[in-house]
């Protein structure tokens, strides 16, 4: 491992997840767990947003009848999160969230469950978490992982630093789309109409700066009392009833502070009901989509957590590698059991990193946030995205460190390492840059004349993302 200092473990929870050998403290790990659950808290409100509003093949919304179902998907979301998150801290101790995948939950929503019912969809993300679980307990998952270079795993960690600081100035409307009606071949551009306007790009603004400024004068706690910072500013903004345009939560202080939940989505999946329905070739192709996406994008994501954190072994692999694999895998079967799409690590757990998390006792913290959210939905949900993102951003800088350690004289690794960073913020999908990475790498290879220096495995793999990459044509030509 990198250069920790280590200590003598102080009680029996400093023990158990080794929080003095990792050069941690339990207050640090209180405030990272805190850090990631704020972060990760917009999922509890995205993804009834994403789920809730589309109808299957019969009509029928997300928990049944035709009138969104938002909050019982929200408590779903919040206990199936909850749940796995401290699986992952006790089981693997890594300081690693898991919630809702975004992108996955979009595809189950408008690709899969179009053309089935929600139980049917929610069988197939069921069976997909299933077969992973498999391949881990098989070791081909964690033998993948050992064969990819050591540089390739360094892109991969840079690569999504960029990401998610992408993922920070979009969500914040730093960084605008610009409509597809608009006479311009830009994608984006600053701000909504080529500058920046509105109180809640300003809340953005302020907890950046803020953040920066604590994190240069190397004080405790920075990303969370930014958040805080921020989250109090956006309120005061929201009630002076300035003009303002927030981009997902409504900063204002709730009527309520606790709710009675409602979880009528748990239990509703058919496992077999989408081979009836669909065919069992288009289920298939269903199936392998939601598993490479989600095979990979662990795979990235721990190994970005554990080079932020310092954690990573000699050959760049975390420890206690499978069962960090193993308790991913059976969260995206969960979230299929529990009717709220495949679960699956978070990258915004760097946003705990960052705050100084090292042990599995952080995710711990924030599981527990996540089973209260399920009662304190309406206090959890005044924190704008505005607030939280800055913490993205930094980590994104912090990440982005690591870029050095790839050799960009060699071209064998530097070409599919520049292709792997570029693609992920660019395509906004971890899974595409890896895929890119890897094949380029494995061409490369093959041109220079050096197939014997290929691990057989980085055939599979190459081979499972070009049929990933042209899953669309496939698709057409098998149904």
């Amino acid at each position: 491992m990198s250069n920790q200092t280590a200590a003598a473990p102080s009680s029996g929870i400093d023990r158990f997840f080794k929080i003095s050998q990792r050069g941690s403290t339990v207050g640090q790990e209180v405030r990272g767990g805190f850090v990631t659950f704020f972060t990760m808290a917009y999922i509890i409100v995205l993804n009834p947003l994403i789920l809730g509003f589309a109808p299957d093949s019969d009509g029928e919304l997300l928990g049944g009848g035709t009138v969104p179902n938002l909050a019982m998907i929200a408590a779903g979301t919040s206990l199936v999160a909850g749940l796995m998150t401290i699986l992952m801290g006790v089981v693997a101790n890594y300081p690693l969230a898991l919630a809702t995948g975004l992108g996955l939950n979009a595809f189950v929503a408008f690709s899969i469950a179009s053309q089935m019912t929600w139980a049917d969809a929610m069988g197939l993300v069921v069976i997909e978490g299933l077969v992973i679980l498999v391949l881990v307990l098989t070791g081909f998952r964690e033998a993948v992982f050992h064969a990819v270079p050591a540089q390739l795993k360094v892109a991969i960690s840079v690569g999504i630093g960029l990401f998610i600081a992408l993922i920070g100035f979009v969500d914040a409307g730093f960084v605008h789309r610009i409509p597809d009606a608009a006479n311009t071949t830009v994608p984006v551009q600053l701000g909504a109409t080529g500058t920046l306007s509105g109180w809640p790009v300003l809340v953005f603004a302020f907890g950046l700066l803020l953040v920066i400024g604590l994190w240069v004068r190397k004080v405790k706690g920075a990303i969370l009392i930014s958040i805080i910072a921020s989250t109090l500013l956006a309120i005061v903004v929201e009630a002076i009833g300035a003009p303002k345009a927030w981009s997902l939560t409504t900063p204002a202080w709730p009527d309520k502070i606790f709710d009675t939940p409602d979880f009528g989505t748990i239990g509703e999946f058919s496992l077999l009901g989408s081979f009836e329905s669909a065919g069992v070739v288009t289920a298939l192709l269903f199936v392998f989509t939601l598993l490479l996406a989600d095979f990979f994008d662990t795979m990235g994501t721990m190994t970005a957590i554990g080079a932020e954190a310092g954690l990573l072994e000699e050959d760049g692999t975390p420890p206690n590698t499978q069962r960090i694999l193993i308790v991913d895998s059976i969260a995206a079967a969960a979230g299929g059991a529990a009717g709220v799409s495949s679960n699956t690590s978070y990258i915004e757990s760097a946003s705990g990193v960052g705050e100084g998390a090292r042990t599995g006792l952080a995710s711990v913290v924030t599981g527990v946030l996540f089973l209260l959210s399920i009662f304190l939905a309406p206090l959890v949900a005044i924190i704008p995205s505005e607030a939280a993102v800055p913490a993205l951003v930094l980590v994104g800088f912090l990440m982005m460190q690591q870029v050095k350690g790839i050799d960009w004289d060699d071209l064998e690794i530097a070409i599919p390492a520049f292709l792997t960073i570029v693609l992920m913020p660019f395509t906004y999908s971890i899974t595409v840059g890896i895929g890119a990475g890897f094949i380029t790498y494995v061409f490369i290879k093959v041109i220079r004349g050096k197939v014997a220096a290929l691990h057989p495995l980085m055939w599979v793999v190459a081979a499972l993302f070009v049929a990933y990459f042209f899953i669309n044509p496939i698709t057409r030509l098998l149904t």
